[in-house]
């Protein structure tokens, strides 16, 4: 058994043995059968390839003859379009020689004309200037003897045709603003009067006339005494504490009270009554006094804010501006009231509105604050028309309430129809019979200036101010001064007063001019 196993490994290895001996001689028989094949292939391919490049050449030969053969009959082509093209060009540069040589010859003979036109005109010319000179020597003479039959010079001559037109268009010119001055006044007078009479019947406010003093009324003299107090002290001390002068002279039964500022002349007159009424009047007692009629003021000036808001119908108005027209009610402006004054520039502002159908409300405050720069322009510095612009900006009131306030005097633009409104209203109230009062002196300038400015006008005999200052009647000299250059002269003497004077309302114009013949029978 064991041989067995033995001869089989033997036979094993032999065949192993003989398997590796084998096999690369069958790879190297099989790659020399394959080398042989390549080769036949290779010599095959050669000879193809020889063959192609052979019939290559010979195509190429055929096409490079056929494109030679194309490209001369190109060239001929080519050359024969030129040789047409060329033909054609230089048979139509001959046609446009031609024109040119026509167009010359043409020229030749306009310009040949034309000289022969300039030298007739030359010569025109000549006969024109000629016949000038005659027209200028017989216009001369003519004027000589149109000098010599009249006996004036041509300037003596030329001026009176000047004066003479002058007159007429003085006259014209005087009938035609007379017409327009007529139908413009006749149609702007109906409609305002409507308008403010409308306005102003409707509305009635008191005439409240303010003083820089106040008067108390004691009970008897002897409380004189007692408010002077020892050595002086107790009228000392009320005039420290309220800032007023207290005047006790002879006058029975009565202290007089001064002071510029009336909202101080009145906690002076609050407080003085009270002490009067207590009968204790001693330094500390005046102090506790005035205190109290200085709360008591401050209350009456909210309160008096208040009812004109109210009594205006003007709502959502800020608290301070309030306080501010309460204290409008102790301030005064050529004796007018300048809270009344509010008040009756709101209502007439309102009455306007509806009157012209814009905002009432709007308007009417506008119309209460216009003046509210007057309740602190005695404390700061500045116009009340900048103060009461700034307070209301202050205070957050629109921009047609500010424009108001700033153009109610005309120191800006009014840039709506409200404010043209306050501006009337404000007029009317100041200038109304008794609204303000003046001074003697002032007035009676104002009447000089006014009769003074009538005087310096041309042609001028003398004038008379009248009315009070509302009109002024002019006479003039008949004989410098015609009908139609009466009415140029009213105007200019309007145009004057306006520019030179101040004065509420307007002033009324009027020029007479009275001719006179007058004899004697002897």
């Amino acid at each position: 058994m064991e041989e067995i196993v033995v001869y089989i490994i033997i036979a094993a290895v032999c065949i192993l043995v003989t398997a590796i001996i084998c096999i690369p001689l069958v790879k190297k028989i099989a790659i020399s059968n394959h080398v042989k094949n390549y080769e036949a292939k290779v010599g095959t391919a050669e000879e193809k390839a020889r063959e192609i490049i052979d019939e290559a050449i010979k195509t190429a030969e055929t096409k490079k003859r056929e494109a030679l053969l194309e490209a001369k009959e190109e060239a001929l082509k080519t050359k024969n379009e030129l040789e047409r093209e060329t033909k054609e060009r230089r048979a139509e540069l001959q046609r446009f020689e031609n024109r040119v040589i026509s167009k010359e010859q043409s020229l030749d003979k306009k310009t040949e004309a034309l000289e022969k036109k300039e030298s007739k005109l030359q010569a025109r010319e000549v006969e024109l200037d000629k016949e000038k000179e005659a027209v200028e020597e017989l216009s001369q003479k003519r004027l000589h003897e149109l000098e010599r039959i009249s006996g004036l010079t041509s300037e003596q001559a030329k001026e009176y045709i000047l004066k003479t037109v002058e007159d007429d268009v003085k006259h014209e010119t005087a009938l035609l603003v007379k017409e327009l001055e007529t139908q413009a006044k006749e149609e702007a007078d109906k409609k305002a009067k409507d308008i403010l009479v409308n306005a102003i019947q409707k509305c009635a406010a008191d005439h409240v006339a303010e003083t820089t003093i106040s008067v108390v009324q004691l009970p008897n003299d002897e409380m004189k005494g007692r408010i002077i107090g020892r050595e002086g002290r107790n009228i000392r001390t009320l005039e420290t504490m309220t800032g007023v002068d207290l005047i006790i002279d002879d006058t029975p039964e009565a202290v007089i009270l001064s002071g510029f500022d009336p909202i101080r002349r009145e906690v002076a007159r609050i407080a003085l009554e009270k002490l009067i009424v207590d009968g204790r009047i001693h330094p500390a007692r005046i102090e506790e006094m005035v205190e109290k009629a200085q709360k008591e003021v401050e209350t009456m000036i909210r309160e008096e804010g208040e009812a004109a808001a109210l009594e205006v119908g003007v709502h959502g108005i800020h608290p301070e501006l309030i306080k501010l027209l309460g204290r409008m009610r102790f301030r005064t402006s050529y004796g007018q009231n300048a809270l009344k004054h509010s008040i009756e520039v709101a209502h007439l502002s309102g009455l306007l509105a509806a009157e012209v159908g814009v905002d009432i409300k709007m308007a009417k405050r506008a119309g209460l604050l216009h003046d509210i720069g007057k309740s602190v322009d005695h404390e700061q510095e500045g116009s009340h028309i900048q103060l009461g612009a700034d307070l209301c900006r202050k205070y957050k009131e629109s921009a047609l309430v500010i424009n108001a306030v700033e153009a109610h005097h005309g120191d800006v633009e009014p840039q709506s129809l409200i404010a043209v409104l306050v501006q009337a209203a404000d007029t009317i109230s100041a200038a109304r019979p008794g609204a303000r009062r003046e001074t003697l002196e002032t007035y009676t300038n104002r009447l000089k200036q006014l009769e003074d400015i009538a005087n310096n006008a041309k042609g001028v005999e003398k004038s008379f101010a009248i009315q009070a200052g509302r009109e002024i009647r002019v006479m003039v000299i008949p004989d410098q001064v015609n009908d139609s250059e009466m009415v140029l002269l009213a105007r200019d003497i309007s145009k004057q007063i306006e520019e030179n004077l101040e004065y509420p309302g307007q002033i009324k114009v009027s020029v007479i001019r009275e001719s006179r013949a007058v004899d004697y029978a002897k």
